[in-house]
């Protein structure tokens, strides 16, 4: 099935653009003032704290910025980002492995946040409020629970499903912002610093459609046009044997 391009979820034609049309700085960051300002303050007040930024969720329709906004939280605070999704996230171990390498005020990004298998799942809760993880060693008769600390990191989840996220998890973060559909003149914006990065001229009218046509959403806005088959015209004539 052939998927539409004014769709807000990924396609494979959107990472080739990804890093050079993603803004590293907050303020250069278009749209979604009142999610960017808190999140200015949030990091601001980390910084003088000299401590890691509390854990944040982002959720909202696909293609909104969430993932870009993470990165640029990472850009901010001037640490490392390590960048998963739920689904990759299969096994217990395999959560303990990721959180076990974070350097203190890393930052652990996890995309489709509300995939998360239940058990793997639990390994957070521990290691969000008091930054150490603990799994089962041996099974039957002779498996113990081992704790190991870990380095204070910041967590940060993306979700288009709120509503599928468990309470528990929902609950240990300290920063939870939606975002929203851009207005028109945002996305107005948006499409003109992208034909700028990407040296295309842009005349007002060609803009406004784009901006207007794009449904709110910068993801489709700077989605290349795919280049289509070309159609056969006529048809082959059949030969009938009598």
């Amino acid at each position: 099935m052939t998927q539409r391009i004014v769709s807000g979820a990924p396609h494979e034609l959107d990472h080739s653009l990804d890093t050079s049309l993603r803004p590293r700085r907050i303020i250069d960051y278009i749209g979604q003032t009142a999610v960017k300002n808190l999140l200015a303050i949030s990091i601001k007040a980390a910084q003088q704290r000299g401590e890691p930024l509390d854990h944040v969720l982002l959720y909202g329709p696909p293609g909104l910025g969430k993932t870009t906004l993470a990165n640029i939280m990472a850009f901010e605070m001037g640490v490392n980002i390590k960048t998963t999704s739920g689904p990759a996230i299969e096994r217990p171990g395999d959560m303990v492995a990721t959180l076990t390498q974070m350097q203190e005020g890393d930052i652990l990004f996890i995309d489709e946040i509300h995939r998360l298998g239940r058990v793997v799942e639990e390994v957070l809760y521990p290691a969000m409020e008091d930054y150490f993880v603990s799994w089962v060693i041996d099974k039957g008769l002779k498996a113990r629970s081992m704790n190991l600390s870990i380095k204070p990191f910041t967590l940060i989840g993306a979700t288009t499903r709120y509503g599928m996220l468990s309470p528990p998890l929902r609950d240990r973060f300290g920063n939870i912002h939606r975002l929203d559909f851009y207005d028109e003149d945002a996305m107005a914006t948006i499409v003109e610093r992208s034909s700028r990065i990407l040296e295309i001229e842009a005349e007002p009218e060609g803009v406004t459609e784009v901006a207007r046509r794009a449904r709110g959403t910068p993801r489709i806005a700077n989605r290349p046009v795919a280049p289509r088959p070309r159609l056969r015209t006529g048809h082959r004539r059949r030969h009938h044997h009598s």
